[in-house]
């Protein structure tokens, strides 16, 4: 008798989002997601790092959270105390500090919190496209509020949060990426910084500030942390190693007082982060972060700047951009009538991908002009074909870049 075919079609929730394509090699020329530079990760000093803390606290993995409790291994805490004190002006203690595994689940931890379905949440119109899809998987309510070269407009918040006032809606929180945002890479000034906690305060609405990229300006200053300007639960704070170290390590934190932190730790049942990852990012970051991340830098503005010059080479004036304060993305808008999403689709098939602008915005309209690029993990010479292929598949399927004002015949 044979066994019946079960057809899991019937059985899946009605509200899961799209199957996921299934995963292939990766692409030639991938200039999409979080990647970054490979030859920058400090492979043999995290060899080293990991030996040592293996060797002298190795025992210590027979029990979930090392000896150190839920929060994450109390070493990589006490380096982070030091670090966020000084880099950005946070004044936490180790118990105000929880590791997570990269500051996507910092994200999830805040909205399990805090958002149940028809809350309304207030976002960057252009944002990072994990947050908006899991506030849409919530079932938020979400609401953009425009920004421009310093970042989040205050004016435009202000105006956002006396209209939902009048309806009577009191949003859950203003979530805003001051420093190198993402996608548009700005650094909010610290002007902007106190104008919009002095607005979100005086509407009794908590800053959520996301601050993942805030390693990697250019120059390795940045304004204090919003956190910090407050050093209480006015402003959530969530970073990031995945940015600084690699991607894989999968390390983020939360800042917040006991009151948000101890009903993270209700709901967190994920027996704890990598406990390797933090035992080796413990050892090697007092004596070696800062050296490293200058270095990252670098490589990352000399990439950038390639990636620029390839794109006037090949698309002209046909498309514009803001040289980025840091980070790894360049945020671009193409000629109008130009779908970005028609646009990945069509350059998939040639190894070319790309985070089409609509998944990063909340006008899904207004992002079809708008592409963000990843240039961190390609070599200088695969962002310069890549481009090159790029413009040719746009020719192809949009007529731009226009051939005959670049010199071809």
């Amino acid at each position: 008798m044979s066994a019946a075919v079960i057809d899991y079609d019937k059985l899946f929730r009605s509200d899961l989002p799209p199957a996921a394509a299934k995963p292939g090699g990766f692409p030639p020329f991938n200039f999409v997601g979080g990647h970054n530079d490979p030859g920058s990760v400090p492979v043999e000093d995290l060899i080293a790092a990991a030996t040592r803390a293996i060797r002298r606290d190795g025992r210590s993995l027979a029990k979930y959270g090392l000896d150190s409790g839920p929060l994450g291994y109390k070493p990589l805490r006490e380096f982070l105390v030091d670090k966020l004190k000084r880099d950005a002006g946070i004044t936490c203690t180790v118990d105000e500090i929880l590791i997570t595994q990269g500051s996507l689940q910092g994200l999830d931890f805040v909205n399990g919190i805090l958002i149940a379905p028809g809350d309304t949440v207030i976002i960057e119109e252009m944002t990072y496209g994990g947050a908006i899809t899991r506030l849409q998987r919530m079932k938020a309510n979400i609401v953009g509020v425009p920004v421009d070269h310093d970042g989040l407009r205050a004016d435009k918040l202000r105006e956002t949060l006396l209209s939902l006032k009048s309806q009577g809606i009191k949003p859950k929180y203003v979530y805003t990426i001051p420093t190198v945002q993402n996608p548009t890479a700005t650094v909010m000034s610290p002007a902007r910084r106190q104008q919009i906690l002095d607005i979100a305060g005086e509407f009794g609405v908590p800053v959520f500030e996301d601050d993942c990229y805030a390693d990697l300006t250019w120059d390795g200053q940045r304004p204090i942390a919003m956190r910090g300007m407050v050093n209480d639960d006015r402003v959530i704070h969530i970073g990031s190693f995945s940015k600084t170290i690699a991607p894989a390590l999968r390390l983020g934190f939360i800042v917040a007082g006991w009151n948000v932190m101890g009903r993270i730790l209700a709901i967190k049942s994920d027996g704890g982060s990598g406990a390797l990852e933090q035992m080796t990012l413990a050892e090697y970051c007092p004596t070696h972060f800062d050296e490293h991340v200058q270095g990252l830098r670098k490589v990352l503005r000399r990439k950038v700047t390639v990636m620029m010059e390839a794109l006037r080479d090949q698309f002209g004036d046909e498309v514009e951009f803001q040289d980025p304060a840091g980070g790894i993305f360049l945020w671009m808008r193409l000629p109008e009538g130009l779908d970005t999403k028609r646009l990945e689709q069509a350059s998939a098939p040639a190894g070319v991908t790309l985070n089409p602008g609509a998944e990063w915005m909340t006008d899904t309209v207004a992002g079809k002009r708008w592409l963000r690029l990843c240039f961190a993990h390609p070599s200088e010479e695969v962002i310069r074909e890549g481009v090159g292929r790029l413009a040719e598949i746009c020719h192809r399927e949009f007529g731009v870049p226009r051939r005959e004002e670049k010199g071809h015949r």
